[in-house]
Formats: C-alpha cells, structure tokens, sequence
C-alpha cells in the first residue's frame, strides 16, 4: 500500500494515544482515548466501547484494495471482557491476567498496546477506518459487520491437514516450527505466572484474616493477659505488612511481567494465523499449477493467467509476511525487555520498601521484650 497517500494517515500521533479512563454501566464497558493532533498542540478525546474496538478489528481485515495484507501479522485484539454474572474462574479462562488488576487498568493497558501496534504498522496505520475511531465517538456504519480475510478464510481452519503441508521456503517452514514452539512456551509461561499470582492472592487473604484473629485474641481487662495482647497486635501489624507485600508483588507481576506475557502469547497466536494463510494460499497455488498442467488445449491460456495471478499475489503475500515477521522479532524482544526490566524495578523497590518495614518491626519487637 502506497503510504504517501495522504487522505490515509493518521491525523494524532501514534506514541500519544492512551487510554485514560473507563465507565461501567451494567456489563459495557466505555474506554475514554485521548491522543495528541499532529503539527498541533490540540488533543483529541473519544469515546468507545468493545464493539468499537471489534469494529476496527473487522475493517483492518477487510482492507479488499491493500496487497499482500494476508501476510500481515494483525496486533491481536484481547477478547471481550466477560459478563459481570459469569464466575472469576470463567473470567479468568477468558481474559487471564486481563481479568485480574484493579478498575479495568490492566485490561485497559492491553487495549492501549493494541491501538499502539495498529497506529505504528505501516500498513494498518493507512486504514481510514483507525483515524475515524481515534477521531469520532460515532463514525459512521460501525455497527455494520464487515467481513475480512479471516473470516473468509475461517472456513479453511477446519482442514488442520493444511499445517502440516511443507512449505517451498525454508525460511517460513523454520518459521512454523518456531513459532509452533515459541506459543507452546509462551502460553505455559504465562499459565505458571498467573497460578504464582493467584497463590500470592490467596496468601495476602490469609494473611488478613490471620491478622484479623489475632486481634480478636486482644484483652485489655485481664491485667495477665495485657502483655499477651501487646504481642498479638505487634505481631497483627507484622502480619499486615506481609498481606501488604504479597498483594504489591502480585500487582507488580500482574501490571508488568504477566501483561508481557499475556502479550507475547497472544501476538505468537497471531503470527500463527498469519503463517497459515499463507500455507493456504500455497496449497490454493499448488492446486491452480496442477489443474494447469492437466488442462486442454482450449482453456490451458485461461489457467495460465490464473497461474500467473496466483503467483504474483504468493509472492506478494510472502515478501510482506517477512517484512512483517523481521519486524515483530525486532518489536517483540524490545517489549518484552520493557516489561521485564519494569517488572525487576517494581519488585526491587517493594522488596526495598518491605525490607525497611520489617526492620521496623523488629527494633520494635526487641523493645517490647526489653520492657
């Protein structure tokens, strides 16, 4: 796609684009998205919910005039956040790391890269559609259901065989098996930290009831019981600050290392769909050049000219699957390095923080039994 066309471009800076705050009114969520206006101080601020974001989705895949767009890797779009009837545990199967974190933040992070991706693509920041939702609360006929090419190629996900077809370029077959690696790791990666993250939860709810009991222990009539009771509420607030650190270190793996992951196992998913297209239209290439050989005199011109389009438009598809893979291995190792290098800086400071804490309470113990 021509990316000088002008009618085309963005109209706000793609690294400005944020999402600042999120309403709930039953079970739709409404994400408020600021960004700044090119060559202008001006902001721009909208309003939008999930079918939104669903409907961008939809018109990135249906760009019909874009070349070789099969072989774009699409920034994978987090699923829709779950009715507030359903249970925690179905929450969580849905949405994983996303369901969890405080008012949506975590989930409205995961969002925000997801514009971020869009609008720094240099193929998908063309759509028209993307400044219209960047732009306009109400652009119009998004609520008009637009079919693309993973719909139109969802019907081929049935043959499974189709994966397994070798491919004629080395380099997209190492791909495969790498990428077939790489999302079985991903993906167990992030299960392991989510059940870490919800074992720290479970501690940090113990630790609130034990702290909790151990006031109830607390007799100020009983003149025997007076130091007794001292002890329990020391070692109630002492209980505390570890329910305290367990939920702060919980946090910091959800907002940090447990979103990379999220991230990483969803965009390996996303390549993953992307590598199959292609072995589809391989297969469909493979198909065309075998109907040719085996056609008459007559019609051998006609399968020849579909031939050659289908091999202009492999070939295509192929040279931007990898520009587009080269440029998610480049992007990919940089985000992972940001949140794992904001996950060690978070965990270092409350380690700090508690540290200090429990020094504290130890001084402070020390004098209680010196009395």
């Amino acid at each position: 796609m021509d990316s000088s066309n002008a009618e085309s471009k963005l109209s706000v800076t793609a690294s400005s684009i944020r999402i600042t705050d999120v309403t709930q009114d039953g079970d739709i969520l409404t994400f408020a998205i600021t960004s700044q206006k090119l060559n202008s101080s001006g902001g721009v601020c909208v309003f939008q919910t999930y079918e939104d974001f669903d409907w961008l989705q939809q018109n990135l895949f249906s760009q019909e005039n874009v070349p070789g767009l099969q072989g774009v890797i699409f920034p994978p779009l987090p699923s829709k956040a779950p009715s507030l009837l359903n249970t925690a545990s179905k929450s969580l199967k849905q949405l994983g790391f996303l369901a969890l974190g405080h008012d949506w933040q975590v989930y409205c992070q995961a969002l925000e890269f997801y514009l971020q991706q869009v609008a720094t693509h240099p193929i998908l920041s063309q759509c028209k559609a993307l400044d219209s939702f960047l732009t306009k609360s109400e652009s119009p006929g998004k609520q008009r259901g637009r079919k693309g090419i993973l719909n139109r190629l969802s019907q081929a996900v049935e043959e499974m065989r189709k994966e397994s077809h070798k491919d004629v370029d080395d380099f997209f077959q190492k791909e495969r098996h790498k990428n077939t690696n790489l999302a079985t790791l991903s993906k167990v990666a992030t299960e392991k930290l989510l059940d870490v993250v919800l074992t720290e939860q479970k501690l940090a709810l113990a630790c609130g009831h034990f702290s909790t009991c151990l006031h109830l222990c607390v007799n100020q009539d009983d003149e025997a019981a007076v130091a007794f009771s001292k002890i329990c509420l020391k070692l109630s607030d002492i209980v505390e600050a570890v329910k305290r650190n367990f939920e702060k270190v919980a946090n910091n793996n959800i907002s940090t290392l447990g979103l990379g992951l999220d991230l990483e196992a969803r965009y390996e998913e996303a390549e993953k769909e992307m590598l199959f297209r292609r072995t589809c239209k391989l297969i469909e290439l493979e198909t065309v050049k075998k109907n040719t050989e085996k056609a008459k005199a007559n019609k051998r011109d006609v399968m020849e000219e579909i031939q050659k389009a289908t091999e202009k438009e492999f070939s295509l598809i192929s040279s931007v699957s990898k520009q587009d893979i080269e440029r998610f291995h480049s992007s990919r190792v940089t985000v992972l390095r940001t949140f794992l290098v904001g996950w060690c800086e978070k965990q270092l400071d409350t380690a700090k923080e508690c540290a200090k804490l429990y020094s504290q309470y130890l001084d402070a113990c020390k004098n209680l039994f010196s009395e």
